[in-house]
């Protein structure tokens, strides 16, 4: 499928200079442009690889001049990764997923399935499961007793959705993502060593061998609208009450969100974050890769974690906090720059200490 040049320019309301009748059928990065793709080169230092290709359009920073760059025409834009978003929804063609029921899916005579929606091959739909109109659901995904599927949702290959759970409308779900299994909660019969050592800060006490027993988890998860989940990632269901995920969260692969977690609208975790249970984070909560949330706590809305950050304690509201354990930014980096200064300044004081003349008790 192609698209003419002026379309694409009015989607991403961009500035468009040179021929708009040019027709393009895809995108790429500049030294890998073909005549009918669309060259990315949105900073001056794409400029060198627009020559090692052969792309008659692209996208270019303010001031560029096209013509020089051999172009017969150009889209300028004000925020180019904004303009990514639009551009990659135009040219995504998105699964193949044909319309209607497959028949080697197994779908419950009590299910509902709504308008317009397409169920791939071996997928298994249970007792009570409403799915939403124009839902496309992949091969073998699975979709247990009295799950509700909103609108316009797409789960792809392999997806595992538990009893009870409620995904709100246009969903993103990526392969392997599993969300309603049980959670981690176990208990022993007597106070466990755990149970001390967090109360004590590190002491066990008298240790004694015990069996874990199970907590059946009887909730849910309820996820609101516009939700993606990446690959592999994991939600666990609530223990009584149910695990909760806002509108507009965006979550990356292997993540993992423990049972009765309470997440608000537009969040952003980024892979192999995990969110112990029963942790509360506000709106708009941005973790970077490998981040970890102790559990119990309370992470304020506008809060950024940056990489590896390892969190133990509630942070408040609007922080950008690093490191392990979890500091503000701006003292992380003066703790490091101390840290790197710390075998100088102790060579320093090694040597004053030698220069100083032995005295005896006396003096």
């Amino acid at each position: 499928m192609t698209h003419r040049l002026d379309e694409i320019a009015a989607a991403l309301s961009a500035r468009l200079e040179g021929d708009g009748a040019l027709r393009v059928s895809g995108a790429a990065e500049p030294a890998d442009a073909g005549p009918d793709d669309l060259a990315l080169a949105m900073q001056p230092a794409y400029a060198e690889r627009l020559g090692g290709g052969r792309a008659r359009a692209a996208i270019l920073w303010e001031g560029a001049d096209w013509r020089a760059l051999g172009l017969e025409a150009a889209l300028f834009v004000q925020r180019p990764r904004l303009a990514m978003a639009h551009l990659t929804s135009i040219l995504d063609p998105g699964p193949e997923i044909a319309p209607g029921i497959h028949p080697s899916a197994v779908v419950d005579p009590t299910a509902q399935v709504g308008e317009g929606a397409a169920i791939g091959p071996f997928v298994l739909i249970g007792r009570g499961v409403k799915i939403g109109a124009r839902a496309r659901i992949a091969s073998h995904v699975s979709i247990a007793e009295g799950a509700l599927v909103g609108d316009d949702a797409l789960f792809l290959n392999g997806v595992r959705i538990g009893a009870r759970v409620v995904i709100g409308d246009r969903a993103i779900l990526q392969p392997g993502c599993v969300i309603g299994a049980d959670g981690l909660s176990f208990v022993t019969p007597e106070k466990s060593g755990v149970e001390k050592a967090r109360e004590s800060l590190g002491d066990q006490g008298e240790i004694s061998a015990q069996s874990w027993t199970r907590i059946h988890s009887l909730g849910a998860v309820l996820i609101g609208d516009d939700c993606e989940f990446g690959a592999n990632t994991a939600i666990d269901r609530g223990t009584i009450r149910a695990t909760r995920i806002g509108n507009g969260c965006k979550i990356d692969n292997l993540v993992h969100i423990a049972h009765n977690v309470v997440m608000g609208n537009d969040c952003l975790l980024a892979g192999q974050t995990g969110i112990a249970g029963s942790t509360v984070l506000g709106d708009r909560v941005v973790c970077g890769g490998q981040t970890g949330i102790a559990d119990n706590l309370s992470i304020g809305s506008d809060v950024i974690l940056t990489g590896a950050t390892k969190v133990v304690s509630n942070v408040p509201s609007g922080r950008v906090m690093m490191g392990y354990p979890a500091v503000r930014m701006d003292q992380h980096v003066e703790m490091y720059k101390a840290l790197r200064r710390l075998p100088r300044v102790l060579r320093e004081f090694a040597a004053a200490k030698k220069a100083v003349p032995n005295q005896g008790p006396d003096h």
